[in-house]
């Protein structure tokens, strides 16, 4: 016979067992500085570009791969899903789109150009567990398409963060309109360029291969 408490004694436990997991895939701003992250010559055209091609709103993921000038080579933007935040989740999103927009470079002994990721949330500056679940997915994604790990950059009312390094802007945020892409990329070199905009659309559940 079974009774009613021993279902939610299990549930609970169950519940935990998935929250803890989930605390486990992420990575803390002290972690995050300690895995020597490549710094961006010039965060603010990277963000401004970033801003003026995807018209990012609330909840919205934009990932970037940069050339070893900081040219930018593909990106592509997507909605994060109704979902508890999960390292494990935004890594097969983030894989998901690198592998729509770019071919990898596994095949490389050292990787040559590196991913950023923008990410547009409510709130302030200060990092939070999301921040750390999008980090420890955007490293972990990386590592799985030959790339090395950038800048986790966080777009909010207040402007722009990039985390880890204590460097920002007021402009853009995310209430301001996007600038004039030609002037987010004067003075950049002609480069072709893969961008896949998926805003719109819900963040789906990806199996990484």
């Amino acid at each position: 016979m079974t009774f009613g408490f021993a279902s939610s004694a299990a549930t609970s436990i169950n519940n935990a067992a998935n929250a803890a997991s989930r605390l486990a895939r992420m990575l803390e701003p002290a972690e995050w500085a300690a895995a020597g992250i490549p710094l961006l010559r010039n965060p603010r055209e990277v963000v401004s570009g970033l801003h003026s091609r995807h018209r990012p709103t609330p909840t919205t993921a934009v990932v970037a791969v940069l050339d070893p000038e900081e040219r930018l080579a593909a990106s592509a933007s997507f909605a994060r899903r109704s979902a508890p935040a999960d390292g494990w989740e935004f890594r097969n999103a983030l894989l998901a789109h690198l592998r729509r927009v770019i071919p990898h470079d596994l095949r490389r002994r050292t990787p040559v150009r590196t991913a950023v990721l923008l990410y547009c949330r409510e709130g302030d500056e200060r990092w939070t567990e999301e921040d750390g679940a999008w980090m420890w997915g955007l490293r972990d994604a990386c590592t799985l398409h030959g790339l090395r790990c950038g800048a986790y950059i966080t777009l909010t009312r207040g402007g722009w963060q990039v985390l880890g390094e204590g460097r920002g802007g007021r402009q853009p945020n995310l209430l301001s309109s996007p600038g004039d892409l030609a002037e987010a990329t004067a003075g950049a070199e002609p480069l072709e360029l893969r961008t896949a905009s998926g805003a719109p659309e819900a963040l789906r559940r990806t199996a990484a291969r």
